[in-house]
């Protein structure tokens, strides 16, 4: 089996699967965290390289505070009770969004939780929190802006190098897969940039039903598939124009 070198997750329909049990929604993501849990780990024994999940995005601040709240909190003791295992298991973690609207005990886990994995040579996993792809593709122009501005870069010298460079989730390269769970099929202000020749992987399932047998089964969808990026290959049925 192929396997991506980078794999990204819009973990979906937690609140879903809580009002079908007829529970709170928080009980949704608190499944959702230890379902997280599992596939980080399982991307990590299958030798996956690099993992992006997409845990909060600019726009569920906007949901009821209550829900922000037990959100943040459910991050931050997930981060002080794993911090140990991911170190255990070689998992470098790291995070990609706008830190300045997390709460400081949080920010501060999440410190240092990056902090304890730095060495880290496996699994790069990277927490999307309050993430939007283009509020991140904006603050790259405005770098990128302003390097012009200060003659360190000539516009013309401004290509994909560049900008991905300005990305903060450069280095990590492109996602090969992006799944998607929940049976919605779009990115939702995620990746917008890296996901041009990205794969993707719709799934009905709920994220807290979400499985190692589910995630083995989107890999071996994206091993079926022949990524050209816009090309053509040799095998390939070429119709010719006729004079």
């Amino acid at each position: 089996m192929t396997l991506p070198k980078h794999i990204a997750i819009i973990m979906d329909g937690n609140g879903r699967w809580a009002q079908l049990k007829r529970r709170p929604r928080t009980f949704g993501h608190i499944k959702g965290t230890r379902v997280a849990k599992k596939i980080i780990t399982d991307c990590s024994r299958r030798g996956i390289k690099n993992l992006t999940l997409y845990a909060f995005s600019t726009e569920n601040w906007f949901r009821p505070q209550a829900e922000v709240s037990l959100l943040m909190q459910i991050l931050r003791r997930y981060l002080k009770r794993e911090t140990e295992n991911l170190v255990k298991e070689n998992i470098r973690f790291s995070v990609i969004g706008d830190m300045s609207r997390i709460p400081a005990d949080v920010a501060e886990a999440i410190g240092k939780s990056v902090e304890a994995t730095a060495q880290c040579t496996g699994l790069n996993l990277v927490f999307a929190l309050s993430y939007g792809s283009r509020q991140e593709i904006t603050e790259a122009v405005r770098d990128i802006a302003a390097r012009v501005a200060a003659g360190e870069i000539n516009p013309e010298d401004i290509d994909e190098s560049v900008i991905n460079s300005a990305l903060s989730t450069y280095p990590t390269p492109d996602p090969d897969l992006i799944i998607r769970t929940s049976g919605e099929q779009r990115l939702s202000n995620f990746l917008l940039w890296q996901a041009a020749y990205s794969e993707f992987y719709f799934t009905d399932v709920l994220w807290p039903n979400f499985t190692e047998c589910h995630l083995e089964e989107a890999l071996n969808a994206f091993s079926m598939r022949q990524r050209r990026f816009g090309k053509v290959t040799a095998n390939d049925n070429v119709e010719k124009l006729s004079n």
